[in-house]
């Protein structure tokens, strides 16, 4: 495959994404299904590892696509971007008196650090901090996974967008974790409502099921200084959406999220469905999908596709 010189690369507007999907898609076959699906939750186990699926939306809504992009699948921990930025709306930088921004270079789902930090997760992409932000829209939403599904709704344009009552089972079945996690932070305090009502909100909102192309325009508002590209209408200020995007690219992708800032350069949120959200200031919303992990617990194809992007097109945010 040939790079194309960065020192050559096409203006945002006569960018040609759909020559750089195609060759991404060619480059990235061979990788494909590399890698184990999630099994720890039973009904993610039953996805094909051999899909990959692609979309670009840009911020003049030009849309983008390649292979399975229109495929819906579990987003998975995706869903802890969209639940941060509500809980962002409900009550701003409180939030951080209860949730770090720091990398915790551990596993998403480990308990490690909660103990030496008296209770408060590093941040809100790894299953502790999730857990929190869940319990803030616990305590503002009568039903926060509805909430949040019509959010990713109003985002995305796709009114069918809700959660798969399968996975939502099968994950809260097996949550014993999340579980102790929960039950560690209530103790110390930062945990308001009952640990139950955390646990059914959080499994649900994880298993809301996207396709590519959703959710690649349900994160372009961050590409947009904060606002719906389609609308104009203000999803967070720009402030917050500029620390927003800081977090997810040194917190977005687990314990490999420095590896993946090195590789890619872009702010981005995965999910062990296989699916990773990536953003493209004041050019485009990105999601690919692949369901096959690595050991972090990041889409393989998908990492390497994202890398692929911004090589061939020489953009990132560095």
């Amino acid at each position: 495959m040939q790079n194309r010189s960065p020192s050559k690369r096409l203006e945002p507007q006569s960018m040609d994404y759909r020559s750089v999907l195609e060759e991404i898609h060619a480059a990235v076959l061979p990788v494909v299904g590399r890698g184990r699906v999630a099994d720890y939750i039973p009904e993610l186990s039953r996805v094909p590892p051999d899909r990959f699926g692609m979309a670009v939306v840009t911020v003049r809504g030009e849309v983008y696509t390649v292979g399975d992009a229109l495929t819906t699948f579990s987003i998975q921990s995706i869903s802890k971007l969209f639940s941060l930025v509500m809980a962002l709306q409900a009550e701003g930088d409180a939030v951080w008196d209860r949730v770090g921004r720091e990398p915790s270079g551990t596993p998403f789902n480990s308990l490690v650090q909660l103990e030496h930090e008296s209770g408060k997760p590093r941040n809100p992409f790894i299953n502790a901090g999730a857990l929190v932000i869940t319990d803030i829209l616990c305590t503002r939403f009568a039903v926060p996974e509805n909430a949040l599904a019509e959010f990713m709704q109003k985002l995305s344009g796709n009114q069918a967008v809700h959660y798969d009552r399968r996975v939502a089972r099968s994950e809260r079945t097996h949550a014993d974790r999340n579980a102790a996690m929960a039950h560690f932070m209530k103790s110390f305090g930062n945990l308001r409502n009952s640990v139950e009502l955390v646990l059914d909100a959080y499994c649900r909102h994880c298993a809301i099921e996207m396709n590519c192309v959703d959710l690649a325009r349900a994160v372009s508002f961050l590409a947009n200084h904060g606002r719906i590209p389609s609308s104009g209408e203000m999803v967070l200020g720009a402030s917050l959406s500029k620390r927003l995007n800081a977090v997810m690219l040194t917190c977005g992708t687990y314990d490999a999220a420095g590896d993946f800032a090195f590789r890619v350069g872009l702010p981005a949120k995965s999910g062990v469905g296989g699916g990773i959200v990536a953003v493209m200031p004041n050019e485009c919303g990105i999601c690919v999908w692949s369901p096959s992990l690595d050991e972090s617990g990041n889409s393989h194809a998908g990492t390497l596709a994202l890398e692929l992007l911004t090589t061939l097109t020489g953009r990132s945010i560095f």
